[in-house]
């Protein structure tokens, strides 16, 4: 893999700040289907509910003909790959974000590379968030990896069989959670809610389940089994799309001797979809 030519991308670094609300938390725990009071200031932001804050405010006439914002400012402006993807991220919990309060995230673009895969070029960019409260220590870490590819090639590839979990969860995706999930983090990218779109302009078969959501349906499945013990970090790895309206299941297995859990996701016919672990405190 090559460095890329928007190298002087390297290095660039932003910092935003936001309120940790409480009813963004409880619409969280809402979508997720799970129950309790409603949150009060104090209480912990949930693992993987750090997108609920830092939206991106473009206005309507900013954005792009499949619902990001258009290329450039941040992130670097990959215009001749149309295609934009997040194909995983890795996390490091130092300690809770606290609700009803202030926090920061400072961003930075720690690489950018290049490289020719089998529809055409990539384009990789990693991207370094650290979220703090206000003037504190980091309290959490998110390395994300972004991938700009072409409309070369088959949209949706065939899954790797895998083994279902001694932790299992099925579910059907449908229409409204991808819509409700969509809302809670504002995001307009249309192959999560515009069938038409999807089909005709990105070869899917059907809406596109988002990554992030799979991801923290994983963690989900994790929390339900792991009676309280702290998560220190976790990772996941993107391998092939989940679609709505289709029977999908998240598995994992009880923490091994160092405190790692291996969890997975797979389509309804048992194909690998998500491949993620996590380490918790032993």
């Amino acid at each position: 893999m090559a460095e890329s030519i928007y190298g002087e991308w390297i290095g660039r670094s932003e910092e935003a700040r936001d309120f940790a609300t409480t009813a963004a938390v409880d619409r969280f725990q809402a979508v997720l289907d799970r129950e309790g009071p409603p949150c009060r200031p104090g209480d912990p932001v949930p693992l993987m509910a750090h997108w609920l804050y830092f939206l991106p405010t473009a206005r309507q006439a900013e954005l792009g003909p499949d619902g990001h914002p258009k290329r450039g400012g941040f992130l670097p402006p990959v215009h001749d790959l149309p295609r934009r993807m997040f194909a995983g991220a890795r996390y490091t919990f130092v300690q809770p974000l606290p609700t009803g309060g202030e926090i920061t995230r400072r961003s930075t673009i720690v690489s950018v590379k290049e490289t020719e895969g089998k529809s055409g070029r990539l384009v990789f960019v990693t991207l370094r968030n650290e979220f703090s409260v206000d003037g504190g220590p980091v309290a959490m870490i998110e390395e994300q990896d972004i991938v700009y590819r072409g409309l070369q090639g088959a949209a949706a590839k065939p899954a790797s069989p895998v083994a279902p979990g001694e932790w299992r969860r099925t579910l059907v995706p449908d229409a409204t959670l991808l819509f409700r999930y969509s809302a809670i983090t504002f995001n307009a990218h249309r192959i999560h809610y515009d069938l038409d779109y999807v089909q005709k302009e990105e070869g899917y078969p059907d809406l596109v389940v988002h990554g992030p959501l799979i991801a923290t349906l994983l963690v989900d499945l994790a929390e339900r089994h792991l009676g309280g013990a702290t998560m220190k970090s976790f990772s996941f790895r993107a391998l092939s799309p989940l679609f709505a309206g289709r029977e999908m299941s998240v598995n994992g297995s009880p923490p091994d001797a160092d405190g790692v859990v291996k969890l997975w996701a797979s389509n309804n016919e048992g194909g690998l979809a998500m491949q993620a672990e996590a380490v918790v405190a032993r």
